[in-house]
């Protein structure tokens, strides 16, 4: 069994979102791709966070309209941070014959060897990263050099798209409409619970 494990804050969930899932599960040939959102980011503050469940709903409204894709609660019903490493023990003891692959962002994959137990990591998980402006390929290999396993590391190809969750989040905040950015039931939701109204957005894209 081949499985994808792509994890985020989906703060909200988007198209770019979606559109690296499929990406994902037809180059690595998944069987399975993991949505996990964080529980408790460890390296980070969540911006103008509505919380872990609210965060999980929505992407539950992203991701499960395709049977290819399923919503983990791995991070979030596990106590304290959020470590990659202990997600990856987590899920090799549950399916101890599953071939795992984690997706990320070129800027999670460039700043891999900061995180906790990276070479674990690695050994754990076949590591397939997609590149964003200022972590290219050269920067992510640059960055990932001196880590056993690192010549392993994979590259997805992907569309360009111009979408973060920080946008989203400022465009409710201005009253300007987020159709087409996420999908219509995630929009829907947005609206109804009023998340993201006056909130001051700063920060990296998402």
């Amino acid at each position: 069994m081949r499985v994808g494990i792509y994890g985020g804050v989906f703060n909200p969930p988007h198209v770019g979102h979606l559109i690296c899932a499929q990406e994902a599960v037809e180059q690595l040939e998944l069987d399975r791709l993991l949505i996990v959102p964080v529980g408790d980011a460890p390296h980070r503050e969540i911006e103008s966070d509505p919380g872990a469940g609210v965060r999980l709903r929505m992407c539950e409204l992203a991701f499960v309209p395709d049977e290819r894709l399923e919503v983990s609660r791995v991070e979030i019903d596990r106590e304290g941070p959020s470590y990659t490493v202990d997600t990856l023990r987590r899920l090799s003891v549950r399916e101890p014959d599953s071939d795992f692959f984690l997706v990320m962002g070129g800027d999670q994959a460039a700043a891999l060897a900061s995180w906790r137990e990276p070479e674990e990591v690695l050994r754990l998980a076949n590591v397939a990263c997609v590149e964003r402006e200022g972590a290219r390929r050269e920067e992510i290999r640059s960055g990932v050099a001196e880590l056993a396993g690192a010549e392993f590391v994979r590259f997805l190809d992907m569309p360009r798209i111009d979408v973060s969750s920080t946008l989203i989040r400022r465009r409710v905040a201005e009253g300007r409409p987020i159709r087409h950015l996420v999908p219509d039931a995630v929009a829907g939701f947005v609206e109804e619970r009023g998340l993201y109204r006056g909130a001051a957005v700063a920060g990296a894209p998402e």
